[in-house]
């Protein structure tokens, strides 16, 4: 199989979505984040999202992303080899319940990888006044699809500052993931895919068993960072990036190590990256920038 970057530029079909409670509640709840932020509904303000729920939004376009994708003459079968490659989210403001979402897509890349083809996609998602909310890049790594030519990009990627590792972590945290953690997301974030929840069908593609979702396992990197860099303040965070590049498995630890930092008390550059239980990089090349300038409640 074989993909072109003729394809790059092309337009996905409008998503609509509304933001409710019960939502943006349980993808919290699907990572043990107990931020008062968002699940405690009496505050001032009211709730908001957790900023990686944002996936849980676009997943209902990727999982049928055979239907948005505007081009009758697109190689379909190639999305079948595809897996989760790269992350990037650029927040312009929370998302809150009540929250009515345009999200407008495109193919924003594709390029030739040593395992295949990376293309990746942008997703821009608007307010019902039309103002940005989110924008993301998610990158797809579809292997042993061949690029047909040398590839190009819409617009310049975003990528992750490169950051040279410090000896030590400047702090690590251990999280067990339980056994049934992958079906607890799955079902509370609607982010559904069988190589999660069913051992047999991962071992028909050639995994050990069952594996954390990768998002997952960057809910709970963003969870530690948000809690130990930014106070607790959600509306700290204002983008991210990182690269999947190791499984996870059910009851085993996973390692978030900060491994680099950069600026002032108001805009700091964070480098980390997560271990799985073998001590192999699960999220390589994550990077965190926080400007601390806005209070939790606004």
């Amino acid at each position: 199989m074989e993909l072109s970057s003729r394809f790059v530029g092309t337009r996905l079909k409008d998503f609509h979505a509304e933001i409710t409670w019960r939502r943006t509640m349980n993808f919290a709840a699907a990572v043990d984040d107990n931020n008062d932020a968002y699940v405690d509904d009496e505050r001032e303000g009211g709730i908001i999202a957790p900023p990686m729920f944002s996936v849980a939004v676009t997943w209902r376009i990727l999982e049928r992303i055979w239907e948005y994708i505007e081009a009758k003459d697109f190689p379909m079968e190639v999305l079948m080899t595809q897996v989760h490659h790269t992350e990037h989210l650029e927040f312009h403001r929370p998302l809150r319940p009540g929250d009515r979402l345009t999200v407008k897509g495109q193919v924003a890349a594709i390029l030739p990888h040593r395992a295949g083809t990376r293309v990746v996609m942008r997703f821009d998602a608007l307010d019902q006044a039309g103002e940005p909310v989110f924008t993301e890049h998610i990158g797809a790594l579809m292997r042993g699809v061949q690029c047909a030519d040398d590839g190009s990009c819409a617009t310049p990627l975003p990528e992750g500052p490169l950051c040279e590792e410090s000896a030590e972590p400047l702090w690590e945290s251990r999280i067990f993931i339980e056994p049934l953690r992958p079906h607890i997301y799955d079902g509370c974030t609607d982010i559904v895919f069988p190589i999660h929840t069913s051992r047999a069908f991962a071992r028909q593609v050639g995994l050990p068993g069952n594996i954390l979702q990768g998002t997952a396992t960057l809910s709970y990197a963003v969870r530690e960072i948000i809690n130990r860099e930014a106070g607790g303040d959600p509306l700290a965070l204002k983008s991210l990036f990182c690269r999947f590049t190791g499984m996870v498995l059910p009851g085993t630890v996973i390692r978030v190590q900060l491994v680099g930092k950069s600026g002032n008390h108001d805009a700091t550059d964070l480098h980390f990256i997560v271990l799985n239980q073998e001590g192999q990089k699960a999220i390589s090349g994550g990077y965190v920038f926080l400007q601390k300038k806005s209070s939790v409640h606004a």
